[in-house]
């Protein structure tokens, strides 16, 4: 009876020092999640009307010159940027996206996969290894891009997404990511990164077209203007996932300390069960023996 006393304690005492480490990284995950939701909270609206008007830019254009990057041409050879987390204990976020990255791979590009033409880029580590264990062709370059986030680390895949795509390396390129709606809900989506899609914003509703004035000229202008909106793009894209992992690991970690409440609640009734059943025992085991030198 003592062993199991000393058991369902023990238990108690690691229920609750996992609670705490719980309820801190909570708190840690909210204190970022505030930083997280204000950056793609403002980055959202410039993000969409840049692609709003590449899209009518590309549209309208009547000449191929600084177009290549709107080429439409037989998939032969596809990317998917795919971006995850560095780290776990965020609930089915990770697994979320992996799940959305392998259905587009099994319903758009099953033969480009069978051909050897399916490419990888990882954002996170946790995109990273899954796909590594699985076979898949993985391109580790950029996914510590979440250990010193900036706009100029996200450009640089940018920018070498649009030079393999320009040299015909890659006919098509998508990007896997969790849209932030708020701390509890997240879409998990891809958008085409390239060829720049047509009459198309970023919710993926139709774009009125419209007429530009284009100063300097507009073939120059186009050619400068395409890969720095890809490059917000990009960002955004990055930006959303950062926020949807803050959100899921602090609802996650929500969800565990209340489970250990819970856990605790019984942990605690089974205790003073034991300890009422182990007093009773002795009680009885004292009046026996009294009787028994009485008799």
């Amino acid at each position: 009876m003592a062993g199991q006393l000393k058991e369902v304690r023990n238990r108690i005492k690691s229920v609750q020092s996992t609670q705490q480490i719980t309820k801190a990284m909570k708190m840690v995950s909210a204190a970022k999640l505030r930083r997280a939701q204000d950056a793609i909270i403002q980055m959202r609206p410039y993000a969409s009307k840049l692609q709003e008007m590449l899209s009518n830019i590309v549209s309208n254009a009547d000449s191929s010159a600084g177009m290549k990057l709107a080429e439409e041409r037989p998939i032969k050879n596809v990317l998917l940027i795919v971006i995850t987390s560095d780290r776990g204990l965020c609930g089915a976020y990770n697994a979320n996206i992996q799940k959305t990255a392998l259905t587009i791979i099994r319903e758009k590009y099953v033969r480009q996969q069978e051909n050897g033409g399916l490419n990888i880029w990882a954002i996170g580590k946790k995109g990273a290894e899954f796909f590594q264990k699985r076979g898949y062709k993985v391109d580790v370059r950029f996914k510590d891009i979440f250990l010193a986030l900036s706009f100029e680390a996200v450009q640089q895949c940018a920018q070498a997404a649009i030079k393999a795509f320009e040299e015909k390396e890659f006919d098509a390129v998508e990007v896997v990511y969790s849209e932030f709606r708020n701390a509890a809900t997240q879409r998990f989506a891809s958008e085409p990164f390239l060829p720049i899609p047509k009459n198309a914003s970023s919710n993926g509703s139709s774009v009125k077209k419209s007429d530009f004035i284009f100063e300097p000229e507009k073939d120059q202008l186009i050619a400068e203007l395409m890969p720095k909106i890809l490059n917000t793009q990009l960002y955004k894209a990055v930006l959303d996932c950062n926020a949807s992992e803050h959100g899921a690991r602090m609802t996650a970690m929500d969800k565990a300390s209340e489970n250990a409440n819970e856990l605790l609640k019984n942990l605690k009734i089974s205790y003073n069960r034991a300890r009422q059943a182990a007093i009773t025992t002795e009680l009885t085991e004292i009046v026996s023996g009294a009787a028994a030198l009485q008799g």
